[in-house]
Formats: structure tokens, C-alpha cells, sequence
């Protein structure tokens, strides 16, 4: 039986690395290569697949569809490879993961899975870090970080994990009271909760009900979402949330005041450095996360 020839793998881990930091430059600093060792790399994978991997342009390399797909098909198996050595190594040692994560993700969203991602790498383990300031510290005492932004700085690997409307979320004795439509005078009697990490969305609601010029009797600031949760539910006040806060929590006391549905300033974003992704514990849990569709 004839021996299969196998692709160029310094060629193969040159194509891999640049796709996955989305930089040719990127890739070769990493490698300690020179960018046109690099581009000749490619051009020898290309080669050997009888595809154009690349477009080259003004030094720029663009993934073409083929070579999409070309990635698309290789990588799982590349991972199928390093777990198998990891299973067969002598040196095994666990994979440790610095996340940044908001507490109302992370109990609703992250930890209902965990599980999954366990079974799937059971060397992998994560340190979780639901401090202030999470984008910020990212690259420094993080690994990487789920963040609630309007969009991540730039300069990070950034995926975009859902879309959200924003709700005012009240018990349902204050929606009781306040009625089936929107009246600016009673509003303005009610106290608003609003978390630090949305500040926008109350202009958003108030602007969805023409109402941009309401005054509250007083806003409270929260930085929990299940704190402010419970908040409404014990009456103190309307919170100022994403519908999937309210979904996921399954709060009977609690009701979408007015129905209003206004579209969100912010999503849930994962987010690391670009270099972060050839580190195989953010490597793991990235891929992951992206099939897991949390």
C-alpha cells in the first residue's frame, strides 16, 4: 500500500498561524520569519494543494474561498493531532485559562455548559475573573474576556456573540400600576436601575418611546445584573436590561414592561489579544465558544 505524502507541515503551520492572527506580519513575527520566508511557505503549500491559498496585494495576504475551505477542512484535524499527542505525552499538565467574564453571563450563559467544554478537553481549566475593568486588563492578568461593549477596541481579536433589545423590566404589581401604556408622568415618579455597563440603553428605551427628555425620580446604579434583577422583582425600581436577561432568568415576578422592544447599543463580545490564539487554552475555549453558540 502506497505511503500517503504529507503537506509541508512548516508550510501548514505558517497558512494555519497567519489565518488564525489574521496577519501576515503577525504570523511572522510569531515564527521568527521574515515576511517573504513566509510568503514562500504558503507558496509551497499552495503548490502541493494545487489551490490559491492568497490573493497578494501591496503586502497584504486575503484569504481566498479556497482557501477557506481549505481551513476549514484542515483545522479540526489539526486539533484532532495536538490532542492526541497531548494524550500520549508523558509530560501532561494541565492548560490554565485566565477569563474575564460578567457574573450574569457566566451563571446564565457560561457555567450551564461548562460541562461540555470539560468532557470535550478535560485538561483545560479556567480561572474566573468577574472584576472591573475587563477589557482593559486583557493581554495583562487576563487571557481573554466576555465583555458587554458597543465594539471592542481595536487591536483585538474580537466575536461578536448575540444581538439584544433592551427592556425595562419590572415586577408585575409596578406594571400593574403603571398600565398597558407608556405615561411620562408616572414614569417620572419611578425610580430607573441602570447598570454601570450599559449606560446607553436607558437613552435607547427612552428614545424608542419618544420620551427622550424623561426625568426620573432617581436612577441607581448596579454593577450585577442579578442583583438588579432581584431588585425589580422586590419592586425597587424598573431595570434597564437586555431581553435575554430576562429570558434566561425565568423570574416569575418579573414582566417586560410595556412589551416595547428597542434594539441594544451592546453585545456580548469575546475578546483576546490576536497573538493569544496560537496559546492553546484560549485556542480551545475560542473554538469552542464559536460551536457552542452560548
Amino acid at each position: 500500500m502506497a505511503t500517503r505524502r504529507l503537506p509541508p507541515l512548516r508550510a501548514l503551520e505558517a497558512f494555519v498561524r497567519t489565518v488564525r492572527l489574521g496577519s501576515a506580519r503577525a504570523a511572522s513575527d510569531e515564527l521568527g520569519l521574515s515576511p517573504s520566508a513566509l510568503s514562500r511557505r504558503i507558496g509551497n503549500l499552495e503548490t502541493f494543494v494545487g489551490k490559491k491559498l492568497f490573493t497578494r496585494a501591496r503586502q497584504a495576504m486575503q484569504l481566498t474561498d479556497e482557501g477557506q475551505a481549505f481551513y476549514e477542512a484542515v483545522n479540526p484535524h489539526l486539533e484532532a493531532l495536538a490532542r492526541a499527542v497531548e494524550s500520549q505525552s508523558d509530560n501532561l499538565s494541565l492548560l490554565r485559562l485566565r477569563l474575564g467574564v460578567l457574573p450574569m453571563f457566566g451563571s446564565k450563559r457560561l457555567f450551564p455548559r461548562l460541562g461540555e467544554l470539560r468532557t470535550r478537553h478535560p485538561l483545560l481549566h479556567i480561572d474566573i475573573d468577574t472584576g472591573p475593568h475587563l477589557e482593559d486588563r486583557v493581554g495583562d492578568t487576563l487571557d481573554a474576556a466576555i465583555i458587554l461593549s458597543r465594539g471592542p477596541a481595536s487591536g483585538l481579536h474580537a466575536i461578536r456573540l448575540d444581538h439584544n433589545n433592551v427592556h425595562a423590566i419590572a415586577s408585575k404589581a409596578l406594571a400593574d400600576k403603571l398600565g398597558k401604556e407608556p405615561d411620562e408622568e408616572l414614569l417620572a415618579k419611578q425610580t430607573f436601575l441602570i447598570h454601570n455597563e450599559l449606560p446607553e440603553s436607558f437613552q435607547a428605551w427612552k428614545a424608542a418611546l419618544s420620551m427622550q427628555d424623561l426625568d426620573p425620580a432617581a436612577i441607581d446604579h448596579y454593577d450585577s445584573g442579578q442583583l438588579m434583577l432581584e431588585a425589580a422583582a422586590q419592586g425597587l425600581g424598573i431595570a434597564i436590561m437586555h431581553d435575554d436577561h430576562l429570558r434566561r432568568d425565568e423570574d416569575a415576578r418579573l414582566t417586560n414592561l410595556y412589551g416595547v422592544e428597542v434594539e441594544s447599543p451592546y453585545s456580548y463580545w469575546f475578546v483576546c489579544k490576536p497573538t493569544a490564539l496560537e496559546e492553546r487554552p484560549v485556542r480551545l475555549f475560542h473554538d469552542w465558544l464559536v460551536r457552542a453558540a452560548l
